[in-house]
């Protein structure tokens, strides 16, 4: 299998964030897809570009993404290696036009994500992990000249980045806070004397963990695969780990029923 080069996925996803940032600026119209979720131009025109880079690059990987064609799980659940996409994520936060929306890449091998790139177009910060590479953060993306793999991680910032402030800081979701989260973070408090809650949108909450910025991410609300897969990878890659609620088990992908369970996101904790 030909080796996933990031400088290819930090194209990619520069290319789809040019698409949705011209959207942004624009007044667009706002469907409801099957489940009651919000759909644009946008999360589509991303959708295209990212589908015709992966397609050019890497031919002989599926792509499994957010708005793409329905893939049975008599199709896929063969597949050893694919790719996991969400467009556009946080397409609420792109709504209500507060910049934090994402675009989301991973690369799933064995049930579990290996590589991830999150890319925030407001910010122009493209994060990324790999296995055995570690997580990095790359500011300014665009405008960065960028010539290899090698050079771009010599002009990104290794994660987590140092965070001694003392204080345990929790990242909860800025459009679905829920009664559980609430009674989580309380049973923090309970044990620590100094907790602060942070909000964030789309995969933002897991480029927060990963830079160290947020000690716990607890999402006790509905997710689907292509919302954590890229997160997971760059929080892995960084030290973290992303568990299962009811199990505290490694979550993992290829599922068939896409929908996540609960899970709790956590820092490098040294």
């Amino acid at each position: 299998m030909k080796a996933v080069d990031l400088t290819k996925l930090l194209e990619t996803s520069l290319k789809a964030g040019r698409e949705i940032l011209d959207i942004y600026v624009q007044d667009f119209e706002v469907e409801t897809k099957d489940d009651h979720s919000p759909l644009t131009i946008a999360d589509e025109l991303a959708h295209q570009a990212i589908m015709e880079n992966l397609k050019s690059e890497y031919r002989q990987i599926p792509v499994l993404s957010e708005e793409g064609a329905d893939v049975s799980f008599e199709e896929r659940k063969d597949w050893d290696t694919f790719w996991l996409v969400d467009p556009l994520d946080g397409t609420k936060e792109f709504i209500k036009g507060n910049g934090e929306f994402t675009v989301n890449i991973a690369l799933v091998e064995g049930q579990y994500p290996v590589i991830g790139a999150i890319y925030a177009p407001v910010s122009d910060t493209f994060y990324y992990g790999k296995k055995d590479l570690g997580a990095y953060k790359l500011e300014q993306a665009s405008e960065k000249s960028i010539s290899s793999e090698h050079d771009l991680v010599n002009k990104s910032i290794r994660l987590p980045e140092a965070n001694g402030s003392g204080t345990v800081k929790v990242v909860a979701s800025r459009s679905h806070m829920s009664d559980d989260t609430q009674a989580f973070i309380d049973r923090l408090k309970a044990d620590h004397n100094h907790v602060d809650v942070v909000s964030a949108g789309s995969s933002l909450k897991f480029c927060l963990v990963a830079e160290g910025q947020a000690v716990y991410y607890p999402r006790f609300a509905p997710t689907m695969e292509w919302d954590t897969g890229a997160g997971q990878a760059i929080v892995e890659a960084a030290g973290g780990k992303v568990l299962r609620h009811e199990d505290r088990e490694r979550f993992y992908y290829n599922r068939e029923n896409l929908r996540n369970g609960w899970f709790v996101v956590e820092g490098r904790q040294d």
